[in-house]
């Protein structure tokens, strides 16, 4: 029984989700180890297993074409018996003739007939081998008679008696006797050179079906292994495309045996968490210095309400006896409300450098946005510059990270303002996509514009069109990141010295 515990799934779809509850490390691991714990078939060795089998067949049609070659060489050299044998005979029987003609050369035909039966006798295994034991025997059986009535013409002769002459009967069966073994030879050469061609033609045979069938099956093998390759490598190729698209969703067993490509998978898994653990890394490099950068805004957007809870709380030491008590509680509440203003400032950034989980959950984004042009008041009103957001009346929820998103949306508004003229103005638009299953944030400004031959590199890493003292050129880049890991995608179109506009589309949560 397979210890794989997921051994009965085939696609990667059937498996368990292990992204659940797990880390990115513990994640990898456990994928590892599902990826690992299966029987191996390499490439190696299915293409030794072709070969084998190739070859297997290969020898087995070889073999077999070497038999029926030595089956044909076996009746070649029959034939040349029965040819030689023929020959014999066919001598006795013109001796025979001449004998009963001319009563002369009957020694010459006992003689061919000896040579013949000799023959026989000699080669008997070999003809045994073709024809039987059953008619062997019959050939003999009769050459035997042929030569025993050739023998008492030849006595009889000998003596002057007149044998022939006196006993006609005997003729009859000389004459016979030899046209049988005559036609027995003749009938069984034809015989056996229609077997020749047989077994030639059934060689040929053999050699064609042979080279069709190893064909067929070197394509079946090259089939089969080079689908096994190529399937795999169009796997891999979609992997890649979905890693490039920002998606690292670990791969999984997708067969049920691992080869070469399970250890570039696990290799590929790895890397994908040696490069999350980077990305959380730049996203947190960024959120610091996003996070300097609004805390000196905040800094000078905190002096105001304290400045005035300062002012007020002197005026009210000092002209406390003076004031009546209508007076005391307008200055308590204008205290009261410089102290709230103070602390929804400082609620906001607190919100923003908190240390979280990646956590998704219903967001509005008209809320969200609200509270990240909050953040960026101070900003807005240093650069002169007037936010306006717009938005769809009762927008749709999406399914998405509160704070990252905000840090999305927070970099935009910030690069927006650094880029505005003074005494312009800042649009957010919300609005439905071109399908209603997504919804589109446009952060537009109306500002320098970016020059063409920069727009392409500005998701690069790094890259920055400010001072270096005042970007890392990291903001766009972990902001993509971000956009990607939410199942949308973040596009920029702009204009030399009439703006720039930045659009994010995101999916609209689904009710399971």
């Amino acid at each position: 029984m397979s210890t794989d515990p997921f051994h009965h799934l085939d696609h990667p779809d059937d498996w368990p989700d292990l992204d659940r509850g797990l880390g990115p490390l513990a994640q990898t691991e456990e994928i590892s180890k599902a990826l690992w714990d299966r029987p191996q078939v390499s490439l190696r060795l299915q293409l030794v297993i072709g070969y084998l089998i190739s070859f297997a067949f290969v020898a087995a049609i070889a073999l077999t074409i070497v038999v029926s070659i030595y089956g044909v060489e076996d009746r070649v050299r029959f034939l040349e018996i029965v040819n030689d044998y023929v020959m014999n005979i066919e001598e006795a029987r013109r001796d025979e003739k001449n004998f009963f003609l001319y009563g002369t050369n009957l020694d010459s035909a006992l003689e061919a007939v000896f040579e013949a039966k000799t023959m026989l006798e000699e080669r008997q295994m070999d003809i045994v081998h073709v024809v039987g034991e059953e008619e062997w025997e019959r050939i003999v059986n009769n050459i035997t008679v042929y030569q025993g009535l050739l023998a008492q013409l030849a006595e009889g002769d000998r003596n002057g008696d007149g044998l022939v002459h006196r006993d006609p009967e005997l003729g009859l069966q000389v004459r016979e006797y030899g046209q049988r073994m005559v036609f027995l030879a003749e009938d069984l050469m034809a015989k056996e050179k229609k077997n020749i061609e047989a077994s030639i033609a059934s060689s040929r045979r053999l050699q064609t079906y042979g080279l069709i069938f190893m064909l067929v099956l070197m394509i079946g093998i090259a089939y089969f292994i080079s689908g096994n390759i190529l399937q795999s490598i169009e796997r891999f190729e979609a992997y890649a495309a979905r890693i490039a698209e920002g998606d690292f969703t670990r791969i999984t067993p997708a067969r049920r045996y691992r080869d070469e490509f399970t250890d570039l998978a696990i290799a590929i898994n790895n890397m994908m968490s040696r490069l999350q653990q980077h990305e959380v890394m730049l996203i947190q490099a960024h959120k610091l210095r996003a996070i300097g950068t609004l805390t000196a805004g905040v800094a000078h957007e905190l002096n105001n309400p304290l400045n005035n809870i300062t002012l007020t709380a002197h005026m009210l030491i000092e002209d406390y006896e003076e004031l009546d008590d209508e007076e005391r509680l307008d200055m308590v509440s204008d205290v009261t409300t410089e102290a709230e203003r103070a602390k929804k400032i400082v609620s906001n950034l607190l919100d923003f450098t908190r240390e979280s989980d990646t956590e998704l959950e219903s967001v509005n984004l008209a809320d969200l946005l609200k509270k990240t042009i909050e953040l960026s008041t101070n900003h807005a009103k240093i650069a002169g510059v007037k936010v306006e957001l717009t938005s769809l009346d009762n927008p749709p929820q999406i399914l998405g990270d509160a704070q990252q998103l905000t840090q999305v949306f927070l970099n935009l508004i910030l690069n927006g303002l650094a880029a505005s003229k003074r005494g312009k103005k800042m649009q957010i638009l919300i609005h439905f996509a071109d399908d209603p299953d997504h919804l589109t944030v446009k952060v537009v400004d109306y500002g320098v514009g970016i020059p063409k031959h920069i727009l392409t590199r500005i998701w690069d890493p790094f890259f920055t069109t400010k001072a270096q003292e005042k970007g890392t050129g990291l903001g766009l880049s972990v902001s993509q990141g971000i956009i990607a890991k939410h199942g949308g995608r973040i596009t920029v179109s702009s204009q030399v010295e009439r703006g720039t506009t930045f659009s994010v589309v995101l999916p609209v949560a689904t009710l399971d």
